[in-house]
């Protein structure tokens, strides 16, 4: 599956930061990884620091799928609001969702850290502003969902967005303090070169062609021929797990983005904060630390790569003019347009968690607007499957709900 097209801003930004051998003989392992993008990087990470020997492949160079096309906004919101995902899993459980991205966004910062990494983390504000007069009275309603949850959250009003942040024709929203940004595709390269330092292996132009279950292992066959016998199986696939699970269990969506030129005056107002809005498709934007402006939206239904990519046009023309109903006065200049995949589940959350017909494995699936948070969750839930016991979450995470 192809899972994003034309220019991706951070792949040519970055360049080949690295490059791995492919598989040239059987293999060993307590732990084999398949997926090679930030998912893939934070389970490795997770699995050495835990004290597994670990191998990772990918069929392509690493993070060159979904990873090199995402906007890399952190936030602790799900696409499906807080107040809706009450009623569809009860107060207790989208809560404490809701926590894990919160917690997630800490615990990327504190790996950021001891890392240290150039890959530019930032805490952020995020914004959520009402499009629509009609939105607003649902939009309170999250506020106080938010609010009783015990999140760190401001009511805005119209005229203080306005005066905040420079958007006009909005009718207030919700001021968050938890999110940041990050250049999700350089971080997760970081992580594979510090881990590999302490012992992970990687192979990537690896595919994995098929599986055979033993008592106590699996062995994957890969498409050079060799093997590699490992206890337990882990699965960072992302959204190409459409065509290894056949159940219906995510929508397969396009979403579309833009970076603008270099301009770091007329973006001051929202360095510090990521915005989205009420629409549908919602229109979301972040600036990126070398004064870009990036702006996302237009989601649609995913058919194949060549649909998607014929309407790159249609699309930047349609983001650019959500832009300027708020920022009538801007003149944006593009210099990067690209689509990506993504995955939208009936309830806003990730698969994390066994799978029936895959014996000795585990699926880290983090989708929807806020999958790296999802998978940076997922490391605590694979470290204690790896010890056969249950995360609190598992319930709300697994297949089959």
């Amino acid at each position: 599956m192809d899972l994003k097209s034309n220019e991706p801003f951070w792949l040519l930004k970055n360049g080949l930061i690295a490059s791995y051998p492919s598989l040239k003989s059987d293999e060993n392992c307590d732990v084999l990884i398949i997926g090679g993008g930030i998912t893939g990087s934070l389970i490795a990470h997770q699995m050495i620091k835990d004290g597994y020997e670990t191998i990772l492949i990918d069929k392509r160079e690493l993070c060159n799928g979904s990873t090199s096309a995402t906007t890399s906004m952190l936030q602790y919101e799900i696409d499906v609001p807080l107040y809706e995902l009450i009623e569809k899993i009860g107060e207790k459980g989208a809560a404490a969702s809701y926590k894990a991205c919160s917690d997630a966004i800490d615990t990327i910062e504190t790996l950021s850290g001891k890392i240290r990494s150039g890959a530019g983390f930032k805490r952020k504000k995020s914004l959520y502003f009402a499009s629509k007069k009609k939105d607003v009275e649902w939009l309170k309603q999250e506020y106080e969902a938010r609010k009783k949850a015990g999140f760190e959250v401001k009511w805005l009003q119209a005229d203080e967005v306005l005066e905040k942040f420079g958007f006009e024709n909005t009718y207030g929203g919700i001021l968050s303090k938890q999110g940041a940004s990050i250049d999700a595709f350089l971080f997760a390269h970081e992580l594979f070169q510090y881990n590999v330092r302490k012992g992970l292996k990687i192979f990537d132009k690896t595919e994995m062609i098929k599986v055979e279950y033993h008592k106590g292992f699996n062995l994957a066959k890969t498409n050079s021929g060799f093997q590699i016998k490992a206890k337990k199986i882990i699965y960072c696939i992302g959204y190409e797990s459409k065509t290894l699970l056949k159940e219906n269990f995510v929508n397969l969506k396009s979403t579309y983005a833009v970076v603008s030129e270099v301009d770091k005056d007329k973006f001051k107002n929202i360095t510090s904060t990521l915005v989205w809005n009420t629409d549908e498709p919602y229109l979301y934007m972040r600036t990126t630390d070398d004064g870009r402006l990036l702006i996302g939206g237009g989601d649609e239904d995913f058919y194949d790569a060549e649909k998607r990519d014929a309407i790159l046009n249609k699309k930047e023309k349609e983001i650019l003019k959500s832009l300027k109903k708020i920022k009538p006065d801007y003149h944006f200049y593009p210099d990067f347009v690209w689509a990506g995949t993504f995955g939208e589940t009936k309830d806003g959350l990730p698969y994390i968690g066994e799978h029936q017909k895959f014996r000795n494995s585990y699926f880290v699936l983090g989708f929807g607007g806020n999958g790296i948070t999802f998978s940076a969750a997922g490391m605590e839930m694979a470290s204690l499957f790896m010890k056969n016991k249950k995360h609190p979450l598992s319930g709300y995470f697994r297949f089959g709900r």
